[in-house]
């Protein structure tokens, strides 16, 4: 975005200056559209506190660039404003802020409430789910922040009960960069499983070795071990399981893949039943199978 900065008006100053009394730093009467002293002084304080110390050049200008402007939408998210899950950039903001607030009055350990969406935090949230008898998928949606909200009176205003413990999901074990596996997919939404899993592992841990097609550098080669997914069960003597979300699929999985190592190239094939789960939209089905598979295969691992 261009730099707005002392003198210029019109919606975008107003926007910035809405973000600004928003999270606190502008009277409401300044909020006019047209980016005066005090609002190049509320800039300062925002960025104070959000970006950097009060002897950086940049802090002192009070203008609004595009890291500036990064940091203030991130200020301005809430709890329930958007779908949070783990990723890879991480999603950051007030909003992850309050979930782990939430989560950690709660009773489940965040880890630090840095408002960054990482492994403890996923972890966490789904400890949180299946203590409710919701879908344990990590992803804070609807169904999750119904409940959080139902829960408001129980952590409001209330600390975090801190207990640091390891990660409870196999995925953030080493298997992640001691395992070479290539994921792939034939179709639109195989590609996204294949690309969602290679990011949920990175997210947990940057030097994994289990990486989507698309995330490769170079050709696979022959020792890497070739996961495709898929929905459809082929004709090949490729060996195949056909994804079930039970306690059988690591079982499954793992004399699958055994097969797979005594063969070349060494491939296995996880078909899924159908591109929806449950009653989830497609990014959200993608989501569940991308984590319940990596699960499962790092159990195997």
């Amino acid at each position: 975005m261009k730099t707005i900065e002392q003198g210029a008006t019109g919606a975008a100053v107003e926007d910035i200056q809405q973000r600004l009394h928003l999270v606190g730093f502008l009277d409401e009467q300044d909020v006019d559209g047209v980016f005066g002293q005090r609002t190049a002084e509320a800039v300062r304080q925002f960025c104070r506190k959000h970006i950097c110390g009060p002897d950086n050049a940049a802090v002192e200008a009070g203008q609004v660039d595009d890291k500036v402007w990064a940091a203030l939408v991130d200020a301005t998210y809430n709890l329930g404003d958007r779908t949070l899950h783990l990723r890879m950039p991480y999603f950051h903001g007030h909003d992850v802020f309050q979930l782990q607030q939430a989560l950690g009055a709660l009773g489940f350990f965040c880890g630090t409430e840095d408002g960054v969406f990482g492994a403890h935090t996923e972890d966490a949230l789904r400890k949180f789910q299946m203590n409710l008898g919701l879908p344990s998928d990590g992803i804070a949606g609807a169904y999750t922040y119904a409940e959080l909200h139902n829960l408001q009176h129980s952590w409001v205003g209330k600390g975090a009960h801190h207990k640091v413990g390891p990660l409870g999901f196999a995925r953030a074990a080493d298997v992640l960069d001691h395992n070479s596996l290539c994921l792939f997919g034939m179709d639109e939404f195989t590609r996204s499983v294949a690309s969602r899993m290679s990011n949920l592992a990175l997210a947990t841990n940057p030097s994994s070795k289990i990486l989507s097609a698309e995330m490769l550098s170079v050709e696979p080669n022959e020792d890497m071990l070739l996961v495709q997914i898929s929905t459809d069960a082929g004709d090949d003597s490729t060996p195949t399981v056909v994804y079930v979300d039970d306690d059988t699929l690591a079982g499954r999985l793992e004399g699958a893949l055994d097969m797979a190592r005594a063969r070349n190239p060494k491939r296995v094939r996880i078909v899924l039943p159908e591109t929806r789960w449950r009653e989830a939209g497609t990014e959200r089905s993608a989501q569940h199978f991308a984590i319940t598979l990596l699960d499962a295969l790092c159990v195997v691992l």
